[in-house]
Formats: structure tokens, C-alpha cells, sequence
């Protein structure tokens, strides 16, 4: 079981969205605050947190508030990448979170680098962007580590994010007016191959430290992982937008991030997605559909089947289905092309429930046969729905010793409930 979260951002993503929605999900804001102080920015803002409308959602808006005071920095308003590191690597943070906040102050100095075509060593963060983008970057981080998200394989949190909206008009930036989105933005989003659409909403939507903490720390985007919801955050932007401008935080629980087709919680019976390919034939030697069957199964097929039709000219032909996991839907094509004489095969997307399954072996009188069992439930407390002999095993013994076959089927599920009266 991992501890994850998913952000879903219909209104996109700022650093500061990003800190109320997690604040929404109980992160202290005195915590945030004692340990942002370690920087060493103690005296230069102040964080607040508020309930707020938007239309009429509630959700938590965090201000980062500067305090306005001449101070050693004004000579070259504002601080370069090494400086904020230095001071990141200073402060003694929680190991996960200096990692972290210097993977995302990178990120977003390398995006900002290639659009001025400068190192990123010499990205020049302005004086109210600097702090800004510390407390909102190291916040962030800083909450995602007290909310205990796992890690990943590579040192990086079980963050997932949903697709961005784009975003439009124009907005005042330090180098003049820009387009939304803004270049950093799109290097950001070019990086890593984020999947976005237009909302039709002409604001920025999503800002540079918005999209450098997800480009950075979110393990992929678009739709939600397999989880079950423990609890949901609500961040709100400050724009009032035509649709509530809320970024919401799912917090929940995966148990397999290895399959993310899985949209199950730990009991059964799992929901997957399966795709379900078709096609109708009138004009194929009916030996070749046996050896079609073969060579469907043995690609991996999850299931093939044919039923008898009648099609135009009043020809009967058969309609084949074949069930697939989608990521084989490619070489099953291929194989149905090579196989038959179709010219056209449809494709669509099912949600399959299946039960848990699993194959345990018995003994019986003339030997070794392999039983599938199917349950629902938990471990703990199974329901055992299904108890099915393999039709294989039954067949070669009773080949074997020249027994009907039903016979040995028989047998099997009786050794089968002897050795599982508890159940």
C-alpha cells in the first residue's frame, strides 16, 4: 500500500494553489513556517491561510505575504540559482525535501536559462519572485513530506497530476507583456511531454512555479492513478474564474502503481480496462479460424470468440471478438490482418470486472489436476465463488487411464472441497 497523491487542476496550477491545497489537507502552517525560516528569509515575508469562496466552493487560500524593507539584496534585486541552493542546502530541511526543492529550483532555472539563453547558474530570480518561489517550491515540498506521500523508485513522491489547461491572453511580466502560456511554461511543459487542452479560459492558468513543481515531482499526467480517496484538499487560485478556481489534492491509497489499469482497492473484484476488438467475415475458409484462435491466444489474448451472422447477399459469416489488454491491441491487429481476409477491424474500450483468481493444485486417485478458484473479498475473508478443474488435466488422465473425463472432473472437485472444508 503507498500513499499517493493526485492533483486535479481544471483551473491549472500555481505555487501558491499548490500550498493551500495541501494546508486544505492538514499541514500545519506554523510548521511550514518554522522550517522556512531556517533559509534564513524569516524577516522578509509572512504566511497566512484563509478559507475562501470560489463561486461556491470553499477551499484554502494560503498568501505569501513580502514584507517591503531595504535589505542587503536591493543592490541586485533578487537571487541566482546557486545563492537559493546554498541556502536550501543550508537550512537542515527533511533529506526528501532539500531533494526535492533543488530538483524543482533546477528545473525551473534550466527553462528559464533556455529561454533567455543563459546557464542556468545565471537565471536571475527577481526580488519578489525569489521568495515567492521559495516559500511556494519548499512549502510545497515541505507539505508533501508531512503528509508521508512514498517515495517512488527514484527518490521522487507518488505525485500524479491530470492534464493542464493552457491558459490564454497576455500578463505583465518584469521583461514586459508575455503571451499565456508563458515561455517558461512551455520548455517546462515541452520537457516533459505534459498533456494539455484549452479550457477557454484567457488567463495564465498555469505559472512557472506551478509547472515547474509538477514537471518536476509528478510521476505522470492525465487521468487519476488506481486509489482509493482517504481524503481531498481544496487550494484556491486567486483569479475569480468562470469555473471555480480550485486545485484539488486527492490523497489516497495504491496498491500497485505497477498497473496503473487496475481501478480497484484492495478488495476484489478489480475493474480493469480491456479493449475489445471486431470483426465480421463472410469469405474465409473456416479451417483458418482454428488456427486463427491458436495464434490470437498464444499473443496473448485475453479471450476469442466467434457467433454465426448472417450479412449482405444473405451470406452467413461470423463475427470474431477478440478481448485484449490495450497494449496489445497493435500485434492483434496485425495478426487478424495477416490471419483472415478482413479489411477493417473495430476497436473499443470496455471496463471488465473480474473476480480474484488463482490456480491451486489437488490430488486424486490417477493424479495431479490443476483447479482454478475465484473469490471475492479480502484475504482474509475470501468468498470462494467459483472452483473450475482444468479441462486440460482432466483430459490427458482420462486419455490416460481411459475414464470418462466427466469422471475425473469429479473427482477433482471432491479432493478439492475435502481439502478446503474450513473455507
Amino acid at each position: 500500500m503507498s500513499k499517493v497523491v493526485y492533483l486535479q487542476c481544471p483551473t491549472g496550477i500555481s505555487g501558491d494553489m499548490c500550498l493551500g491545497a495541501l494546508v486544505s489537507l492538514g499541514v500545519p502552517v506554523e510548521y511550514l513556517t518554522e522550517k522556512l525560516n531556517s533559509l534564513g528569509i524569516e524577516n522578509e515575508y509572512t504566511i497566512t491561510a484563509e478559507l475562501v469562496h470560489r463561486h461556491s466552493t470553499e477551499a484554502t487560500k494560503v498568501h505569501v505575504n513580502l514584507v517591503e524593507h531595504h535589505h542587503h539584496h536591493d543592490h541586485h534585486h533578487g537571487r541566482h540559482l546557486p545563492e537559493i541552493e546554498a541556502m536550501i542546502l543550508k537550512a537542515q530541511l527533511p533529506a526528501r525535501v532539500e531533494a526535492w526543492s533543488l530538483a524543482v529550483f533546477r528545473q525551473l532555472a534550466v527553462a528559464e536559462g533556455a529561454v533567455h539563453g543563459v546557464a542556468p547558474e545565471r537565471v536571475h530570480f527577481h526580488e519578489v519572485g525569489a521568495v515567492d518561489a521559495i516559500v511556494d517550491i519548499v512549502g510545497t515540498c515541505l507539505g508533501l513530506d508531512w503528509l508521508g506521500i512514498d517515495n517512488n523508485e527514484d527518490g521522487l513522491p507518488l505525485l500524479y497530476c491530470s492534464a493542464l489547461p493552457t491558459g490564454g491572453g497576455t500578463v505583465k511580466a518584469a521583461h514586459g507583456v508575455m503571451a499565456v502560456p508563458v515561455p517558461a511554461v512551455l520548455k517546462l511543459w515541452e520537457a516533459r511531454g505534459v498533456p494539455v487542452y484549452s479550457n477557454g479560459i484567457e488567463k495564465e492558468l498555469v505559472t512557472p512555479t506551478g509547472a515547474a513543481i509538477v514537471t518536476t515531482l509528478a510521476k505522470q499526467f492525465g487521468a487519476a492513478p488506481a486509489m482509493s480517496i482517504k481524503q481531498v484538499g481544496l487550494g484556491a487560485g486567486s483569479l475569480n474564474l468562470s469555473i471555480s478556481n480550485v486545485l484539488q489534492a486527492w490523497l489516497g491509497h495504491s496498491d500497485s502503481e505497477s498497473n496503473s489499469n487496475i481501478i480497484s482497492s484492495a478488495s476484489s473484484p478489480y475493474i480493469e480496462t480491456v479493449s475489445v476488438l471486431e470483426t465480421q467475415i463472410d469469405d474465409l475458409n473456416p479451417q483458418a479460424i482454428g488456427y486463427l484462435y491458436d495464434e490470437l491466444l498464444a499473443a496473448g489474448a485475453l479471450d476469442v470468440f466467434t457467433q454465426s451472422i448472417g450479412m449482405k447477399k444473405s451470406r452467413p459469416g461470423i463475427l470474431l471478438t477478440v478481448i485484449s489488454r490495450q497494449e496489445k491491441i497493435q500485434q492483434i491487429q496485425e495478426i487478424l490482418f495477416r490471419e483472415t481476409t478482413t479489411l477493417g477491424i473495430r476497436c473499443s474500450t470496455q471496463q471488465r470486472t473480474t473476480l480474484q483468481r488463482q490456480i491451486e493444485t489437488v490430488e486424486t486417485d490417477y493424479g495431479t489436476v490443476s483447479v482454478k478458484i475465484a473469490w471475492l473479498g479480502e484475504a482474509t475473508n475470501k468468498v470462494v465463488t467459483n472452483v473450475q478443474p482444468e479441462y486440460e488435466d482432466c483430459a490427458s488422465l482420462a486419455r490416460k487411464y481411459n475414464i470418462p473425463w466427466r469422471q475425473i472432473q469429479r473427482l477433482a472437485l471432491q479432493s478439492w472441497y475435502q481439502n478446503n472444508k474450513g473455507n
